[in-house]
Order: C-alpha cells, then sequence, then structure tokens
C-alpha cells in the first residue's frame, strides 16, 4: 500500500504516501473500511463540543445542530444492515482501526431498530480491545492477530436476547492498560483504594488487595514491590502534609479562639486563660510550646486592636462632640468652657449617649477649643468679608464719582483749566458726590485735582496734534485772531474729538503770545530801521553845502533835499520837519554852548594849537577841532569827532569848556548805544557775531545816500579810533 500509518510526538494519527511524498491528518479511502467509506460520503460529521456533548455539523450547506440528522440514522441503518448480526468482522494488516469503527457505530445505532445490538458492557470493552494495537504494544504476528479477533468474537459473539442473570461473567469489570506507567498508576489507585497505610508491609497489603483484578496489572512481583514501596513513600509524605495542615488548621483555630473570645484581652494572663479554657479541645489540641508562642501573639494581637477600637472610639466621640457644638446655636466663640458644660448637660443628645459621657475630659476640652477657633476664625473671616465689602463700596463710589467727571468733560464742562471753586457748585449737587462724603482715602477734591492734572498733562501731545491740524489747515495764529475763529479750524478736524478744551484754549494763548512776539519784534525792527532813516536824514542836514543856519525854516531849505535819497526814505511829511526841527534845535544850543565857554585855559589852548600849527585850520577855531579842507562848511571836533559849522567855530573857547561838553556828549552816546544793545539782544537773541553782521551800518560811515552817519550810530571805540586817524593826520607834514 501506498499509505503508510504513523503518530506524531503528541500521540495523533497521520498518513503518509511513499509515492507523492505527503502527508495528511485525514485517513485516505483506500484504508477505510466499507462503513467508514459510506460515512465519508454523508456532508453531516459528528463532533464534540468543549463540555464533550456531540454536535452535527453540515460542511455543505454550513448548518450545525445538536440532534442527530436523518440523513446520518439512515446512513448508519444501512450500515448496521451491511454487517453480519451479532458479529463484527475484524480485517487483518492495516485495517485494524475498523473494529473501534464499526464498534463505535454499532453503539450509536437507534435502540428501535430490529437489528442485533451489543450490551453497553460488551461495547466498553472494545476501545480497551483496539487500543492495545499502538506504538507501545504493535501486533508482531498473525498470533497476535487472530487472539484479537478471538477475544473481539468472545466479547461481541453474544445473543442479544439472552437475559443479563444468564450472562454474569459480562457483568465483571475487566482493566486494560496501555503503558506500565497506567497499570502502576493502577495499583497505587487499588493500594489507595483498599486504605493501605503507609507502615503497611508487603504480607499485610497483600491480603487486601489481592483479590482485586488490578493487582494482575504488574505481571511480575519485583514491579509490584516497586509500586508499592512508591506508593508508601508517596503516602508517607502525604500524611505528613496532612498532618502539618491540621496543626495548622488547630493552631489558626487556636488562635481565632483567643482573639474572638470576649473574655480574652491584652491583659489577660495564661494562667488565667487556661483555667478558662483547659477542658476545650481547641485548648489541648495545640502542644504546651506553640500554645504560649500563640498566646503572646494574641496578647500583641488584642493590644493593638484594643489600641485601634480606643481610637475609633475616640474619634467617634470626638465627632459626635463637634456635631453637638456646631448644631447648638447658643454656642458662640464668647462662650466659656463651664457654660458649654451647661450647655451639654441640657443637651438630649449628649445625655443619652453614655460613650460620649465616658469621654476623656481632656479630649472633649480640645474638641472644645477646636470649635472656638473655629467660630473666631469665621467671626474673623466674616468681618474680613464686611470690610471687603465696604471697600468695594468705597472703590465703586471713587469710580461712579471718575465716571461723572468724565461725563463732565465729555460735555466740555471740564476740562484742564477748571477751578474746583468754579466747578464745586455742579459738582456737589451731584450724588456721585454725596456718595464719596464720609469715606476714606481720597476725597472728591483729590480725585478732582488728579483728573485735572492728567488733563494737563496731555497738552504737551495735545499741542503737537493741533499744530499738525493747523498745519493741514494752512492756519496761522495772528495778534488779531479770536478763539472762537481757532475754534471753529479746530473742530472740523475729528482728530479735535479727544482734544481737551482746557489744552486748546492753552495752546491758543501760547500760539497767541508768540503772535504778539512776533508783532513787536516787526515794530522793533520798524523803529530800528525809521531811526536809521532819521540819522540818514540828520546826517543829509549836517552835510548841507552850504551849511544851514539856525534862522533858517524847513519851507526854504526843502528844496535842496528834494532829490535825496535820505529825504525820500522818510516818507511822511511831518516827520522830516519834526527830524528838521529837532536838528536845527541841537545845532542851535551847540553854537551856544561854544560861544558861552569862558577863557580860563586859553594857555593851554594855544599851546596846544601851537602844536598843531602845521594844520591848515583857521586860528580863531578850537584846538580841538581841525578840517582839512578849510572851505568845508564843518569842521570836525578831535576828541568826540563831532561836526560843527564853520560859522559856530569863530569864538574861542576854553579847552575845559571843549572837554566838559565832549564828556557829556559821550555819556549821552554810550546811554543810547547801552539802550540799542539791550533792545538788538532782546529782539534777535543771537550771537555777537551774527549782530554785528546784520548790523553793518555800524562799520560805514556812509549809507545809501552818501551821508555820514557817524554822529549819531557810531560806537565809543568806534570813534576813539576815528579821532586817532585824523590826529596822525594832522600831525603828517
Amino acid at each position: 500500500c501506498l499509505r503508510q500509518k504513523h503518530k506524531s510526538l503528541d500521540e495523533k494519527t497521520y498518513y503518509y504516501n511513499t509515492e507523492t511524498k505527503q502527508s495528511s491528518w485525514e485517513k485516505p479511502d483506500d484504508l477505510k473500511s466499507p462503513a467508514e467509506q459510506m460515512l465519508s460520503k454523508c456532508q453531516w460529521k459528528e463532533y464534540k463540543s468543549d463540555n464533550g456533548k456531540a454536535y452535527y455539523y453540515n460542511s455543505h450547506t454550513k448548518e450545525s445542530r445538536w440532534t442527530k440528522p436523518k440523513e446520518l440514522e439512515d446512513l448508519e441503518g444501512e450500515m448496521a444492515e451491511v454487517g453480519a448480526p451479532g458479529t463484527v468482522i475484524i480485517t487483518p494488516n492495516h485495517q485494524l482501526d475498523s473494529v473501534a469503527s464499526m464498534a463505535t457505530m454499532m453503539m450509536e445505532m437507534p435502540a428501535m431498530r430490529p437489528a442485533p445490538t451489543v450490551s453497553v458492557e460488551q461495547m466498553s470493552l472494545v476501545p480497551m480491545l483496539v487500543a492495545e494495537v499502538n506504538a507501545d504494544s504493535p501486533v508482531n504476528s498473525t498470533e497476535d492477530l487472530a487472539g484479537m479477533e478471538a477475544s473481539a468474537r468472545l466479547v461481541l459473539q453474544t445473543d442479544p436476547l439472552t437475559p443479563e442473570k444468564e450472562r454474569p461473567e459480562l457483568v465483571k469489570k475487566t482493566y486494560k492498560w496501555n503503558t506500565k506507567e497506567e497499570a502502576k498508576q493502577a495499583f497505587k489507585e487499588l493500594l489507595k483504594e483498599k486504605g493501605v497505610s503507609s507502615n503497611a508491609s508487603w504480607e499485610q497489603a497483600m491480603k487486601m488487595i489481592i483479590n482485586d483484578p488490578r493487582y494482575s496489572a504488574l505481571p511480575k512481583l519485583s514491579e509490584k514491590k516497586q509500586a508499592f514501596n512508591a506508593y508508601k513513600v508517596q503516602t508517607e509524605k502525604e500524611e505528613k502534609e496532612e498532618t502539618r495542615i491540621k496543626y495548622k488548621e488547630s493552631k489558626e483555630m487556636y488562635q481565632r479562639f483567643l482573639e474572638n473570645h470576649e473574655k480574652m484581652t491584652s491583659t489577660t494572663r495564661y494562667k488565667k486563660a487556661e483555667q478558662m479554657f483547659a477542658e476545650l479541645d481547641v485548648w489541648s489540641t495545640v502542644p504546651e510550646r506553640d500554645r504560649l508562642e500563640i498566646y503572646e501573639d494574641v496578647l500583641f494581637y488584642l493590644a493593638k486592636k484594643e489600641k485601634e477600637q480606643a481610637k475609633q472610639l475616640r474619634k467617634r466621640n470626638w465627632e459626635a462632640l463637634k456635631n453637638i457644638l456646631d448644631n447648638m446655636a447658643n454656642v458662640t466663640y464668647r462662650t466659656t468652657w463651664s457654660e458649654a458644660q451647661q450647655y451639654l448637660l441640657d443637651n438630649p443628645t449628649f445625655a443619652e449617649d453614655e460613650e460620649l459621657q465616658n469621654m476623656d475630659k481632656e479630649d472633649a476640652l480640645i474638641c472644645f477649643e477646636e470649635h472656638i477657633r473655629a467660630l473666631e476664625k469665621e467671626e474673623e473671616d466674616e468681618k474680613q468679608k464686611t470690610l471687603l465689602r465696604e471697600r468695594r463700596r468705597q472703590r465703586k463710589n471713587r469710580e461712579s464719582f471718575q465716571k461723572f467727571l468724565d461725563e463732565l468733560h465729555d460735555n466740555g464742562q471740564l476740562h484742564s483749566m477748571s477751578a474746583w471753586m468754579e466747578m464745586y457748585p455742579t459738582v456737589s449737587s451731584d450724588i456721585h458726590f454725596a456718595n464719596m462724603l464720609g469715606q476714606p482715602g481720597s476725597t472728591p477734591l483729590d480725585l478732582f485735582k488728579f483728573y485735572v492734572e492728567d488733563l494737563k498733562a496731555r497738552y504737551h501731545d495735545e499741542k503737537r496734534i493741533i499744530k499738525d491740524i493747523l498745519k493741514d489747515k494752512n492756519f496761522l495764529v495772528e495778534v488779531n485772531t479770536s478763539f472762537e475763529d481757532f475754534g471753529t479750524v479746530i473742530s472740523s478736524d475729528k482728530r479735535a474729538t479727544t482734544l481737551d478744551a482746557g489744552n486748546i484754549k492753552l495752546a491758543f494763548n501760547s500760539l497767541l503770545e508768540k503772535a504778539e512776539a512776533r508783532e513787536r519784534e516787526r515794530e522793533k525792527e520798524e523803529a530800528r530801521k525809521m531811526k536809521r532813516k532819521e540819522a540818514t536824514f540828520k546826517s543829509m542836514l549836517k552835510q548841507a553845502t552850504p551849511a544851514l543856519e539856525p534862522e533858517a525854516t524847513w519851507e526854504e531849505v526843502r528844496e535842496r533835499f528834494l532829490k535825496e535819497s535820505a529825504f525820500e526814505d522818510v516818507t511822511l511829511e511831518s516827520e522830516r520837519k519834526r527830524i528838521f526841527k529837532d536838528f536845527m534845535h541841537v545845532l542851535e544850543h551847540e553854537c551856544q554852548h561854544h560861544h558861552s565857554k569862558t577863557k580860563k585855559h586859553s594857555k593851554k589852548s594855544k599851546k596846544h594849537h601851537r602844536k598843531r600849527s602845521r594844520s591848515r585850520s583857521v586860528s580863531t577855531m578850537p584846538r580841538h577841532c581841525t578840517n582839512q579842507d578849510p572851505s568845508a562848511p564843518f569842521v570836525v571836533c578831535v576828541p568826540n569827532g563831532t561836526l560843527f559849522p564853520r560859522w559856530c567855530t569863530q569864538s574861542p573857547e576854553s579847552e575845559g569848556e571843549r572837554k566838559e561838553k565832549g564828556g557829556r556828549e559821550r555819556d549821552g552816546k554810550r546811554e543810547k548805544d547801552q539802550e540799542k544793545e539791550k533792545e538788538n539782544d532782546k529782539s534777535r537773541g543771537k550771537s555777537r557775531s551774527e549782530s554785528k553782521q546784520k548790523s553793518p551800518k555800524r562799520k560805514s560811515t556812509k549809507e545809501e545816500g552818501g551821508w555820514d552817519t557817524s554822529g549819531s550810530e557810531l560806537s565809543e571805540g568806534e570813534l576813539e579810533k576815528r579821532r586817532r586817524t585824523l590826529l596822525e593826520q594832522l600831525d603828517a607834514p
């Protein structure tokens, strides 16, 4: 045969094909019996569930059921009809498995069919017979196979109609063992079943087990004794373990008895416990030594237990007393301990609780103290909450007053220039002001001042915005600009919505002051120009040719100066007349001054005049006055550089008079120069070098019309320099 039967390591049968070199778990058809081939054609297969119950599965329809399908029942009926009644044929060689299969099928045949059946006792022998044919005991010859077939026939060829009482030999239970280990185990079970002890002898054991069929499980006596000795060793171990367990249980029972007995406490002595429990089995089953050791452990356990119970009782009493104190409304944070004790005695809950009445006094006092501290903390918390509520109310009042000030500012009633006295009637009539009265902290006046100061602090930023608006609008603040026009220009820009009215007014005042300063500077500049024109006009009069007579009038000499630029610069005729009148008045005064001088220092004057004899001046001219051109209408006075008409110098005067006159003139000019310098510093505010550059007319001796203005515009240093130059010219040959 190409198929060979083998067993795997886990004793599972598989089949190997020597030609195709393939193996399979399923039995090939060529090895199956006719009955197995008929069963393999059926779609229903029998399987066992996890609990050993049989169920049936259809591999074609994928259906499963607990009851046997009708197709399978019909097939089993056909298989029963094929076999001989009352016999089972065991095929030789490799067909041995059919015996077990046939026996199984015959067991599963319905009892209602008329075919002959096999009793349960008979069928129980079939698996044993079949099980002998395996790897441990293979069939080595045809004689073994014949013996097995005879045994099978002996079991199965029995008339099923014979009553059980007529065949008692079938009731006898037979045993079969596949391996020696199973036989040894069966022999040991026999010893254990018969109650053979671990100290029994072999002879004693034989008397107890020799009549049992399992005695012959081991054929050799040595094997039986070896199994007997192994049984004794194992039994001895089991007995010792059982004894140990029983002893342990007795000690545990003894310990639990002492721990749970109501008369046992942590202070109970061993002698007293022995008197109470000596007659009890639970006491006597434990040896004295172990009993003492366990008793000490029990005392330790009871002490710990009593301590824990005391702790629990203390905790329970503590919580009970605390609950009573919490529910007593007459106990406050000011209640004393003596008052609380009286309140507790009057409390029904406390009076009915005996354990609470036996509470330790110190614990009760500590509990009361903690309760009072909790009440004090609650009182303090309530005060803090009240204080916080009051502070919150005050803060809200301040915030409300601040919002009220914002409303006044939005309405234009309050600005950075507002005063408290002006706003007091409006502020004091509001409810927000009344709410602020009497509370600590910032007063309404303080908040008002802070608010105004904040508005003032915004001035520079808002002024910058105002300037930007004016620049965008091309609007310039002049002296005659009104605040209404200014406000109209500012308010036309959307950036003005956030500006303060007071800051707008301050910015307007600042710009107006700058405009006024510019106007004053312009007027000063006009005055300076007018003075320069007046000086030029006077210089024109001084240098007139011929010289003006003291009795001359403006109408007489006016025609002489019509074409002069100095005359045209002074546009007003009234100004011309005034300047001419002043010039003639000064000229007349100077002439009178020179003629009224005495001849006090005539000798010195003559001596000084002799030193200057080289000059072409007239002898009748004062010594300090000279002129290189005798035909010139004016002469120059050396000490102060003053110009005089030549006719004013005909009468001599003393040197002292000339010095006195020159000193007065220098003082007057010095004062004028100082006043001019002050005006220039205030108007321009520039450096000294810039002031010199912007006043070139002091450095030049002539104006646009060519008139010398040194007599009224030159400084003291320049005059002194000019005098030295003239003296050098006079001394020159």
